[in-house]
């Protein structure tokens, strides 16, 4: 398998070209090989150097993360942008990076997962972002507690960033878009949901979660966006019979 016949597959499985002019992340191949056939992928949320060197370690010829090396501009090659480029390149892995199409794909991206580990019915897109809703919103299969809640969407039974019961005993309704979403939290207290999960929590919105009676999970920028990477990794391995290998790297975060 070449990293051209990898960037088509990963662009039309998650549609990367929908949110082109909208995402600043460089979405699809960021640092390409010498050509050579792929027949490992490693899948990580974040480019980094730990997650190249545990690349290398297994035997990746690709990366597959959510969070890439290029934002809206060209980087300098100089210090640890450099060391990042030049240890792909010494070790030939191609670098791949789905931001924004990760997170809004209906059936593989992490609020899409979110929504179906919290037992969501009938998802809605939910959460503007530039013009494009990136999250979703429902009502849930059954009424749950906030505790019950976070079980559900913790990796590896990882405690939640932070915790806000500020609303009903038991969530009827539910909203999430993972990673840094914590302002989204207004747009949820507009429509009236009871439970709102995002991956980080913000200050400046905490009294207005409190007097809008809004319970609200922040599950961790990293914790929240592993579905996805993990949902495209088993659509990979089983699509393109390739051997498959995710790299858990949390932060805490």
């Amino acid at each position: 398998m070449t990293t051209g016949k990898l960037d088509s597959f990963f662009a039309d499985l998650l549609d990367i070209h929908k949110m082109d002019g909208i995402d600043s992340s460089l979405n699809g191949l960021q640092v390409d090989n010498d050509g050579g056939a792929i027949n490992n992928i490693a899948f990580a949320v974040d480019a980094c150097l730990e997650s190249f060197k545990q690349a290398a370690a297994a035997g990746a010829g690709m990366l597959f993360v959510h969070h890439g090396l290029f934002w809206g501009q060209p980087l300098p090659l100089r210090g640890n942008h450099r060391r990042q480029i030049q240890f792909l390149l010494d070790h030939n892995i191609a670098l791949y990076a789905v931001h924004l199409p990760l997170d809004r794909h209906p059936r593989w991206g992490n609020n899409a997962v979110l929504a179906e580990r919290l037992g969501m019915e009938n998802p809605e897109p939910f959460g503007r972002y530039h013009g494009e809703k990136i999250g979703f919103k429902g009502t849930l299969k059954e009424p749950l507690k906030i505790e019950d809640a976070v079980k559900r969407i913790s990796f590896m039974d990882r405690p939640p960033a932070g915790v806000f019961p500020f609303g009903k005993d038991l969530n009827a309704t539910a909203a999430v878009i993972s990673g840094g979403a914590a302002m989204e939290a207004l747009q949820a207290i507009d429509e009236g949901v009871d439970l709102y999960v995002t991956g980080e929590s913000g200050h400046s919105v905490y009294h207005q979660a409190l007097e809008g009676k809004l319970n609200m999970i922040a599950g961790g920028h990293y914790s929240t966006e592993v579905w996805g990477v993990r949902k495209v990794m088993e659509q990979c391995a089983a699509q393109l019979n390739l051997a498959v290998e995710f790299l858990d790297i949390p932060t805490g975060l």
